[in-house]
């Protein structure tokens, strides 16, 4: 046989020159399934093939073992935990955990990726907007991407958690149910004579917060007590504190003579209903007299077709130096909103107009005693 040199020959030509043909294709056939083995074992050795990356939405959820009534807990998930899904089956999926650990988990439990991008994307644009009050959750709450409580939503908040309120929006109590309970009522109103419909859905407040972690979303406004404080919050008089700031703090001396400072606010208010057409109708700034030793209302303005969010800095003013100021955001009959600037020179709030507008008299209260 002549020399070969098999550094130019590949193994398909090798196998020919080495066996007969009758031998070859076994010999051929032999070798594709012991490179078909290798491959087998290096995919077993990496796990199943990933069909998408889930979220935890759930706070924990354990991992089974199988789909069955009786399993055994192979691991513990918890809220917002990343995890790849390899097998889908009825209600539940088999995921892998970022520690490798492999069971099955049901699908209520997960969300996809478009939900984490969405919520992602939600705090980047949100993340630097003023905030309008800090609040504490009565309950554990979710973080939804969008208004409603049917909408999809991935991390949920603990009971007495912190949260930094930044904007307002409605969303039905109930989808769908508007539609339905319209046309009962039309149907009703047709047999009846002089019968009138209902018209429009039942409508409840929701917050965009800002968590301790800098996650942003949306949870219902009635699980989020605002931490008005208690000096001012005893004036609500029936209303609702939508949002406060602090402008600034005067010294007092005391009676006692140990001096202290006390805050001076700026307090957003509305009326107590939830699917209000505005954000807020009502500003309030409470003053401290430091002689008398308590607070008492500065400024008060009505009638407010206002939109959150209200705006507070400090301004120079040449010979009244430098002031706090604050800007509120406010809705005409045409749908356009504008700005409104006001400035605090203790005790006197005033309006700074802008160039070219006309002043307006305001509906205001002279500084009284509460």
């Amino acid at each position: 046989m002549a020399d070969v040199n098999l550094t130019e020959v590949n193994p398909i030509k090798i196998l020919r020159l080495f066996y007969p043909s009758h031998l070859f294709r076994r010999a051929l056939a032999c070798a594709l399934l012991a490179v078909l083995a290798l491959g087998l074992y290096a995919c077993s050795r990496k796990g199943r093939r990933v069909l998408e990356v889930n979220y935890v939405s759930a706070v924990q959820a354990s991992l089974r073992d199988q789909v069955a009534t009786m399993y055994n807990r192979v691991g513990t998930v918890k809220n917002g935990e990343r995890v790849e899904v390899l097998e889908r089956e009825k209600r539940f999926s088999r995921v892998r955990t970022a520690d490798g650990i492999e069971g099955w988990i049901e699908q209520r439990y997960l969300v996809g990726q478009q939900t984490y991008d969405t919520l992602q994307k939600l705090t980047q644009e949100n993340l630097n907007d003023p905030v309008q009050a800090s609040g504490v959750l009565r309950n554990d709450t979710n973080l939804h991407i969008t208004p409603g409580r049917e909408t999809e939503h991935l991390y949920q908040l603990s009971a007495q958690a912190k949260v930094a309120v930044l904007r307002r929006a409605t969303a039905e109590k109930q989808p769908g149910a508007a539609a339905a309970m319209m046309k009962s009522a039309k149907s009703s109103a047709t047999r009846t004579s002089g019968g009138k419909a209902s018209t429009g859905p039942v409508l409840e407040d929701w917050w965009l917060v800002r968590d301790s972690e800098n996650r942003v979303g949306w949870v219902l406004a009635r699980m989020v007590d605002l931490d008005v404080p208690l000096d001012v919050a005893q004036y609500a008089e029936g209303q609702r504190f939508v949002a406060f700031f602090v402008l600034n703090q005067v010294e007092d001396a005391g009676k006692d003579g140990t001096g202290k400072k006390v805050s001076q606010y700026l307090c957003v208010i509305t009326e107590p209903h939830d699917g209000l057409p505005y954000d807020f109708d009502q500003i309030r700034v409470f003053t401290w007299n430091v002689r008398k030793h308590r607070y008492e209302t500065a400024y008060r303005e009505r009638g407010l077709n206002g939109v959150l969010p209200v705006s507070v800095r400090t301004e120079n003013f040449d010979k009244e130096g430098t002031l706090p100021v604050f800007i509120v955001r406010v809705r005409d009959d045409t749908g356009n909103v504008s700005e409104r600037k006001y400035k605090l020179n203790t005790p006197i709030v005033r309006r700074v107009l802008a160039l070219g507008e006309q002043k307006e008299t305001p509906k205001r209260t002279k500084p009284r005693r509460r």
